[in-house]
C-alpha cells in the first residue's frame, strides 16, 4: 500500500492536487511524470526519507508499489 507520505511527495513534485495512486500504478499513468520529472521525483523521495538509491535499484522499479517497497527497505535498515 502506498503511504500518504510518498504520495504527497510525488504529487507535490508533479504539482498535482490529487491523483489516485495504487501499488500497480505505473509512472506513465500519472499526469506529468516523464523522464525529466522521474529524476526529480526520485531525488525528492531520497530527501524526504533521508535515504539514497542506487541506480540499478531505480532502474528495476516497475510501478509505484515497488518504489514504496524500496523506500520501506531503506528506512528499515
Amino acid at each position: 500500500m502506498i503511504s500518504e507520505r510518498l504520495k504527497k511527495v510525488i504529487l507535490a513534485k508533479l504539482k498535482l492536487d490529487e491523483f489516485d495512486i495504487h501499488d500497480v500504478t505505473l509512472a506513465n499513468e500519472i499526469p506529468g511524470w516523464d523522464s525529466l520529472n522521474h529524476i526529480s521525483i526520485i531525488i525528492a523521495v531520497e530527501k524526504e526519507y533521508n535515504i539514497r538509491f542506487k541506480m540499478p535499484e531505480v532502474l528495476k522499479l516497475k510501478n509505484i508499489g515497488e518504489l514504496q517497497k524500496l523506500v520501506d527497505s531503506k528506512i528499515s535498515t
